[in-house]
């Protein structure tokens, strides 16, 4: 895809994050687990949230300066996962192997949209949704590594 403008950029940013939250809403009304489903409602609104951020922004009503930033640590265990595609019949391993894989491909995108804009107002709004990301895929991966231990894995 090519951008033309931080509009598009910004745009495609909002696209990916209503995507990512109609799959966790669409996941938590399949998953049979109530506290999955609990959980997946709970990333779709910060997926939400995100897509608002990223709205506002694009309409230039927000400003970045209240939030802080921090390193977040990259346990890195959705790195040696494979791809996988979302079905309606996932068990809940699947599903969180999936979504930790997202998240990882979130962060990803908007710590490259960071390094890619010369307007610095807008490279803190993509390394705050990279953080933000980076949060969200280091919680799955703690479930995932919580609910594996439960298993004797």
């Amino acid at each position: 895809m090519e951008f033309k403008s931080i509009d598009d950029i910004v745009q495609y940013a909002i696209d990916k994050e209503i995507e990512a939250a109609e799959f966790y809403e669409e996941a938590s009304g399949n998953i049979k687990l109530v506290g999955a489903k609990k959980v997946l409602q709970e990333y779709a609104a910060e997926e939400r949230k995100h897509e608002q951020i990223l709205k506002d922004l694009k309409e230039n009503k927000t400003k970045i300066s209240q939030y802080k930033f921090e390193k977040i640590q990259d346990v890195k265990r959705s790195d040696f996962l494979v791809e996988r595609v979302y079905r309606p019949d996932m068990d809940y391993v699947e599903l969180m192997r999936l979504a930790m894989k997202k998240e990882e491909k979130a962060s990803l995108l908007y710590t490259t949209l960071s390094q890619s804009t010369d307007n610095t107002e807008h490279a803190k709004f993509f390394t705050m949704l990279a953080q933000e990301e980076m949060k969200h895929k280091n919680s799955l991966e703690k479930l995932y590594d919580d609910h594996m231990a439960q298993l004797g894995d």
